[in-house]
């Protein structure tokens, strides 16, 4: 069996998607998305049913939390999508735009080849890390664990 990485992040918005300080994260939304899309090792990405995003999706009980999710072919395609291009300069610039949160805000884990985690599952992954810490159930960027033997 093959496996690919899944992974989850949430933020929580400074103010509603459509106020002025989130303008311009909103605005950049759709070229970080396709650069994501044409990166090497993507593969899926949540997106709602209302647009090219999945800022639509409220996951959680507090409606400023956003939720993304992507499927990839390994932790280091990941790593560099998240840390090259317009994506790292979003992410250099997210105090601007999100505030920080007291529980975990990325998980990471393996999934069998073809699989679409869903947001349920996500939100389990960040549960147990900040239960249980990293591991191979589910874990960070910056404690991987390799894939499952095949």
């Amino acid at each position: 069996m093959n496996y690919q990485l899944a992974q989850i992040n949430i933020a929580k918005a400074k103010e509603t998607l459509d106020s002025l300080t989130m303008k311009t994260f909103v605005d950049q939304l759709d070229k970080v998305n396709r650069d994501a899309e044409l990166s090497p090792g993507f593969i899926w990405r949540l997106v709602d049913d209302d647009s090219d995003n999945a800022i639509g999706i409220n996951a959680f009980d507090d409606e400023l939390i956003i939720v993304n999710m992507s499927v990839w072919k390994d932790v280091e395609s990941l790593k560099n999508y998240v840390f090259g291009g317009d994506h790292l300069k979003a992410f250099q610039n997210k105090k601007s735009w999100f505030n920080k949160l007291s529980s975990p805000s990325l998980a990471l884990w393996w999934i069998p080849e073809g699989h679409i985690p869903t947001v349920l599952e996500g939100k389990e992954k960040l549960q147990y890390i900040e239960t249980n810490g990293a591991s191979e159930s589910a874990f960070t960027i910056a404690k991987p664990f390799p894939a499952p033997e095949a």
